[in-house]
């Protein structure tokens, strides 16, 4: 059952040694000097596909701010929290938030997914 307030979070570490895997599997004429934006993304999916809501999610949108760039080799906390429940229509809003374990958010935003068990 899925409730107002639920969150979860993972944490991740992105090496600075695979920034150049990241550059040629995107098609870039540079290695990028912190962590790629997509890859912040990723972490929300992973989040919203295995963890809360979990396997039959629905991505239906995702908003996402960018306040900062993410350092390689920094442990980054990704945490998608329940802001809203609207199981009539099987809508779940979340907050998506992205920081380093001293607090400071690289990423904010919010994400909508549809799933088919909401619970009431």
């Amino acid at each position: 059952m899925i409730e107002l307030g639920q969150s979860a979070e993972l944490e991740r570490v992105y090496p600075r040694e695979q920034a150049a895997d990241f550059a040629d599997l995107a098609g870039l004429d540079a290695v990028p000097d912190s962590v790629p934006e997509p890859l912040i993304g990723g972490l929300f999916s992973y989040l919203l596909g295995v963890k809360l809501p979990g396997f039959g999610t629905n991505y239906l949108k995702q908003e996402m701010r960018f306040l900062g760039a993410a350092a390689f080799d920094t442990p980054l906390i990704a945490r998608v929290t329940v802001t809203r429940l609207r199981p009539e229509k099987h809508l779940v809003d979340l907050e998506t938030v992205c920081e380093t374990r001293d607090g400071t958010r690289v990423c904010e935003g919010r994400a909508l997914v549809y799933v088919e068990d909401v619970g009431a």
